[in-house]
């Protein structure tokens, strides 16, 4: 069986030398930046930018050295600096500033299509942030497992009901991933543009993320350590979570909801002393909430575990940091999802630490199962 392993040992990338026109490239993106760049924020921002078009070009050269040119449109050079300068320019007018962009609890997917309500966006940003992280997939390794199961769950939102993944978090492009390898790998990736997914607040502060964000269907929640951690804006941060589930249940009466949580709360870290990726456990009062949500829409709502290995693709800290503005990592890598059955719904109070035990322990399982398929 494949070790359950991050590839690398430490936060910097394997040095690997960019071949000429790849280090072009990343010499006009830095020089693009230091132009774009507020005086003001060069100092902070720019190490952490030029660090992350390094190893994003670097990624994308990877790309293009495994799968070939004629299959790699998306990882030419000068595709590569308009794309990540594209990012960056958004990252600066919506992710910050006095026009940054402002999510509300219930937030729908920003394509493009009204300027007014998206912050003057004209992108299509759900398309841009698939296009982004794309490259960095290597999608003949990489894997779909269980679509046996999602096929299950395409028929049960067809008739109207409500689906909920229980999946473990590894990366910030995990929605992204979720939607390359579902275009891709199944016949299902026009439904999955609808899925909403549960957002913490750095995913919607952070200002690099905040375009990739916007091009979401989002429910956005503050975790109790965010909500604690100011005592002045406590009361207006529960607020927008009581709105925020009210949003969820307004959807989940309508039904047909696809939804995906990550009941851990954050994304998995690597082990630093064994650099294993073991999965984070599944918190059972976040899973109650859902279940609890779901049955009070009085339409039938489901419960599936997606196990996902994506940590290698844009590996997180090795350990939790209270603010924005991470040092990003990026990797050429394949990926993986398995869609496990659906996990039985049944008992009250009681029993809801079984049903949390079971679906992390299926999740688990299946986690493995993807390492193991992956060549």
């Amino acid at each position: 069986m494949r070790s359950l392993r991050a590839t690398v040992e430490n936060d910097a990338e394997v040095a690997v030398a960019l071949k000429p026109e790849y280090e072009a490239a990343y010499s006009m993106i830095c020089s693009q930046i230091k132009d774009q760049l507020p005086e003001k924020y060069k100092d902070s921002m720019y190490p952490s930018l030029s660090h992350f078009a390094k190893e994003y070009v670097t990624a994308n050269q990877n790309c293009i050295d495994a799968i070939g040119k004629d299959k790699a449109e998306l990882c030419r050079p000068d595709v590569v600096v308009n794309r990540f300068l594209i990012g960056i320019q958004l990252a600066m007018t919506l992710g910050m500033g006095p026009n940054k962009f402002q999510f509300q609890p219930f937030h729908k997917s920003c394509r493009g299509e009204n300027p007014e309500k998206e912050g003057g966006n004209t992108i299509d940003l759900f398309k841009l942030g698939n296009d982004f992280f794309r490259p960095c997939i290597h999608m003949e390794k990489s894997v779909v497992l269980g679509q046996e199961n999602i096929h299950k769950i395409m028929e049960q939102i067809k008739q109207g009901d409500n689906v909920v993944m229980l999946a473990n978090h590894q990366s910030e492009a995990d929605p992204q991933v979720v939607s390359c390898l579902m275009n891709e790998l199944t016949e299902y990736g026009e439904e999955f543009e609808k899925m909403i997914f549960v957002a913490g607040h750095k995913v919607t502060t952070d200002a690099l993320a905040v375009p990739f964000s916007m091009g979401r269907n989002l429910i956005c929640i503050h975790s109790k350590k965010h909500i604690d951690a100011d005592p002045d804006s406590k009361a207006a941060r529960q607020k927008e979570n009581m709105r925020a589930i009210s949003g969820m249940l307004g959807a989940f009466k309508k039904g047909g909801t696809l939804l995906w949580v990550a009941p851990s709360g954050g994304r998995d870290r690597r082990n630093v002393e064994t650099n294993d990726i073991p999965i984070a456990p599944f918190d059972s009062k976040a899973i109650d909430m859902f279940r609890l949500i779901g049955s009070k829409s009085k339409v039938p709502t489901h419960y599936y575990t997606m196990a996902m290995v994506t940590y290698d693709v844009c590996p997180p800290p090795d350990h939790v940091e209270a603010g924005v503005g991470e040092l990003r990592n990026m990797r050429f890598t394949p990926v993986g999802i398995n869609v496990g059955k659906a996990c039985i719904s049944v008992g009250g109070l009681e029993s809801r630490h079984d049903f949390c035990d079971h679906a992390f322990e299926q999740c688990e399982k299946d986690y493995r199962a993807i390492w193991e398929a992956i060549k």
